[in-house]
């Protein structure tokens, strides 16, 4: 093993430490479900409007 997996950028780490990130990610990894779907279907247009495209003026009626 000529380069670490993970570097610790500022302070140190003692083994120990390392090896409790480590233990701590590849459990997620592994219970994370591979082939869910995805939680929410995309939207079809934007959820918001371009100023620029809306008409001048709405009617005091209106709901829109």
């Amino acid at each position: 093993m000529s380069t670490p997996d993970i570097c610790v950028e500022k302070g140190h780490a003692e083994p120990e430490e390392v090896a409790a990130i480590t233990a701590i990610l590849l459990a997620r990894a592994a219970s994370a479900p591979t082939d869910a779907a995805p939680s929410h279907r995309p939207h079809r247009k934007a959820g918001w409007r371009r100023l620029e495209r809306e008409p001048g003026f709405r009617a005091p009626h209106s709901w829109h």
